[in-house]
């Protein structure tokens, strides 16, 4: 198993400041979490750690290189539901997002659905949605099969977030060979799911886990709401059981790369231990 960290750990910082981050918490790997068409004021100013789909891969490859990192996957978090617009993040940027991976030499993009906020996403029924959703993703499916790329699916989302709406969605789209999953164990757990149940039932199509654990206090709201950006307590301090998850991912023998979504240095530092401690009970070493 591969421990990396996504590349938003001190808000209102810029992209490089984040590689260094993850670089000094003594981690070989990230992922390249924010990113946007052309430009911002946020990353102009230095305020903002997003990249440009439309950014030389240099200056990417450039900061992986300084700060002796890699990159894991390319995030392209889309709304699959609501209408194309140039202001959502959809099927163009999607496709961008793959060929940069592919510049960049890394195997794994990964997206999902999102909630829809417009009118007319909201009224659709889960067969339209489903609908929706394979139509957006049909021409990245064809950019990520003919650049060797694993498209994945991350819970995020009202269909994602269950085995059952997992289940339709992946047998809707097929292409088994280019659709993943990356398991996100906050946001399955929220959005009403069981991330035990997900490494049961789907197995090798996981891909990439993204790590976060939920406090108490979320108890009331899950299956109310879908998808959470990052934790904000060290893995194994919440109630999902990040233990149990870690022994279940090798016994279906996963050794794939791994994520870290937690708020917070000291809690990341927590977290990166508890891991390594949980993983080599399982496995002789962990990256």
């Amino acid at each position: 198993m591969i421990i990396g960290c996504f590349a938003l750990i001190e808000p209102f910082s810029p992209l490089r400041r984040q590689f260094q981050l993850v670089h000094e918490l003594g981690l070989k790997h990230i992922d390249l979490t924010d990113n946007h068409d052309g430009a911002t004021l946020g990353t102009e100013y230095g305020f903002a750690a997003s990249a440009s789909l439309d950014a030389h891969p240099s200056i990417i490859r450039g900061m992986c290189e300084e700060f002796d990192l890699t990159l894991t996957s390319v995030c392209a978090h889309a709304n699959l539901i609501d209408p194309p617009s140039p202001d959502r993040y959809g099927t163009l940027e999607l496709i961008k997002a793959i060929r940069l991976a592919g510049l960049l030499g890394v195997k794994q993009v990964i997206t999902t659905e999102g909630e829809p906020h417009t009118e007319f996403g909201i009224s659709l029924d889960r067969k339209q949605r489903i609908f929706a959703i394979r139509e957006k993703l049909d021409e990245p499916i064809r950019w990520a099969r003919e650049l060797g790329i694993d498209l994945l699916l991350e819970p995020h989302g009202e269909l994602t977030d269950t085995v059952n709406g997992m289940s339709d969605l992946l047998e809707s789209l097929g292409n088994d060979d280019v659709i993943g999953i990356n398991l996100d164990t906050g946001n399955s757990w929220l959005g009403g799911g069981d991330p035990l149940e997900f490494i049961r039932t789907f197995t090798s199509r996981i891909k990439h886990v993204h790590w976060k654990d939920m406090g108490a206090e979320w108890e009331p709201k899950r299956g109310t709401l879908f998808g959470c950006g990052m934790g904000s307590i060290p893995l194994g301090d919440g109630i999902i059981g990040i233990e149990a998850i870690v022994t279940a991912l090798n016994q279906i023998g996963f050794d794939g790369p791994t994520t870290l979504e937690v708020a917070g240095s000291d809690n990341v530092q927590e977290s990166i231990q508890r891991l390594r401690q949980w993983s080599q009970s399982c496995v002789p070493s962990v990256s």
